[in-house]
This record gives C-alpha cells, sequence and structure tokens, in this order.
C-alpha cells in the first residue's frame, strides 16, 4: 500500500492583506496521488483525488506531525522564512541625501 504524503507548513501572507491573520497556525496538505485529466465533454480539469480537497489547520507545528504520524502520512515539512523588519520612518522619504 502506497502511503500518502503530506506537506507541512505556515501558510505566507496573501498578496492582497496588509494585516498576517492565519499565517501563525501550521497547515497541513495532501500532496496529490495521481495525475489531473481533462474532461472530454466539457473540458474541465479535474482528478478522482478528492484528499488534495483537504487543509488541515493545527495550532503547532508538533500537533501537526503528530497527526500524519498518527495516521501513517510521509511527511514533508517546510520550515518557515524569517521576516526580517527594517524600522522606517516617513521622514526618512524627504531626506536630503537620499539616494534616487
Amino acid at each position: 500500500m502506497i502511503r500518502p504524503k503530506v506537506r507541512i507548513f505556515q501558510p505566507a501572507k496573501t498578496a492582497m492583506q496588509s494585516g498576517r491573520a492565519n499565517t501563525r497556525r501550521w497547515r497541513v496538505e495532501f500532496e496529490p496521488s495521481e495525475a489531473k485529466r481533462a474532461d472530454p465533454l466539457m473540458g474541465w480539469i479535474g482528478s478522482g483525488d478528492t484528499r488534495t480537497q483537504l487543509r488541515l489547520n493545527f495550532d503547532t507545528r508538533e500537533e501537526a506531525v503528530a497527526y500524519a504520524e498518527k495516521h501513517g502520512f510521509d511527511v514533508a515539512i517546510e520550515e518557515p522564512h524569517l521576516r526580517r523588519v527594517r524600522p522606517k520612518s516617513y521622514a526618512d522619504n524627504f531626506r536630503h541625501d537620499r539616494i534616487e
């Protein structure tokens, strides 16, 4: 029996938002187990794999890993990128020695 593969990661902030909501939780997503194919009548793209529609959220990384191991999934963990915050001032836009 083939073990399903899951990817565990922290989702990035969307480009449409300025806030960082929903970026602190860990997400478990299933990797596709079969290729997508076009429906001959309608031309829609789809597959019989319904697991790719699931997105499970957990508060901690350990909870997500424990869930995946309990159910016998192969786990691939993606570490989050650290966010560097450089302090800026609005007045810096009008400095006389600003490089343009």
